[in-house]
């Protein structure tokens, strides 16, 4: 972890560049394709048939831990991610591997790969090979194949005006995991943060089909306010987010006050600056925290109203998902795509 600057999500090519690149990216012309990168969903969706559609995607990042193991399942985890924030199952996966045999033990290697075979298992998919190549640092993660019906396909572009937001893990990962860095917390605030990291999206995807989602994404690298306005934009609508319901890390707020604030929550924030209107009152700690980076977040849920509260019950009662929590509601679109109240 020692080795890079910015590990997990935070490596992302910042999103205000980004989206520059990509208005030069023709698009395909394809009656099969159901999702391409026209909307900025987690994932490109192939209808095969009738009955089956292929979700494919692929994400791969530098250490966010020290521990080689932990590294690899959080990788795979967050590789597994995207397929879960389109309602799908995961099926197959190619591991991708940067690694210098030179500069690290190869025991860290295997490790690695161990890490993201357990969590590709635990998901019920199968790891078929990969492609490695000398690099340093090192960076890992997955080339993933899902399926979905094409009928229960959920995407980021289907939030509708009524709608409440449930958000499955607490943000602060970037906050924390940086603070790791620069030794300013202690052993069990970091565990709490590879632990959110490494969990699966495997129930919170498989609830929101039972409970006729009409959108989802998942909390990567742009930060919870910038994925939100991605979900906003993608839809036509506008998305109000209560900042006092967010759930928020054990310390990440208090690190923030002790000056632990990560480089990527200021690139995240310059990206979404004219996209949000941040309401009076919202401490500066929220609207920080809000544009943290996470790695391998959580699930953002958009549900129709009268299934929010049972759909959330029953993301409590898994045991999983102990801080998810109902944090905004979709509107008519205004004038921004995004409120933090």
């Amino acid at each position: 972890m020692s080795t890079v600057e910015y590990g997990g999500c935070s490596a992302k090519i910042p999103p205000k560049v980004l989206s520059k690149i990509l208005e030069h990216i023709p698009k395909p012309d394809n009656a099969n394709i159901l999702v391409d990168i026209e909307t900025h969903d987690d994932a490109g969706v192939y209808k095969l048939n009738d009955d089956t559609a292929l979700i494919y995607t692929t994400d791969f990042f530098p250490p966010v831990c020290s521990d080689a193991y932990e590294f690899g399942e959080i990788a795979a985890s967050n590789a597994l991610s995207d397929v879960y924030a389109m309602g799908g199952t995961p099926l197959m996966a190619l591991n991708l591997m940067m690694f210098s045999s030179e500069k690290i033990p190869m025991e860290s290697f295997a490790d690695i790969i161990k890490g993201g075979q357990a969590k590709t298992s635990e998901a019920g998919a199968v790891i078929l090979g990969g492609h490695t190549i000398e690099d340093y640092p090192p960076k890992y993660g997955l080339a993933v194949v899902g399926t979905v019906h094409p009928d229960k396909l959920i995407t980021n572009a289907g939030a509708k005006p009524g709608d409440k937001l449930i958000l499955t893990k607490p943000i602060g990962t970037g906050v924390i995991t940086t603070a790791k860095r620069i030794d300013m917390i202690d052993d069990s605030t970091y565990q709490q943060a590879l632990d959110q990291m490494k969990l699966l999206n495997r129930k919170g995807a498989e609830l929101m089909q039972r409970y006729s989602a009409n959108a989802c994404t998942d909390i990567t690298g742009f930060g919870l306010l910038g994925h939100t306005i991605e979900m906003a934009e993608a839809s036509n609508v506008t998305v109000i987010i209560d900042s006092n319901s967010i759930p928020v890390l054990n310390n990440a707020e208090a690190l923030l006050d002790e000056g632990c604030i990560p480089g990527a929550i200021f690139r995240n924030r310059e990206y979404i600056e004219d996209k949000v209107t941040i309401a009076e009152g919202v401490s500066y700690n929220r609207q920080l925290i809000s544009n943290d980076a996470q790695t391998s977040g959580g699930l953002l849920i958009s549900v129709p109203a009268e299934n929010a509260n049972n759909l959330l019950t029953d993301i409590l009662e898994s045991g999983l998902h102990p801080m998810a929590n109902i944090i905004g509601e979709v509107i008519d679109k205004g004038d921004k795509s995004a409120i933090l109240k």
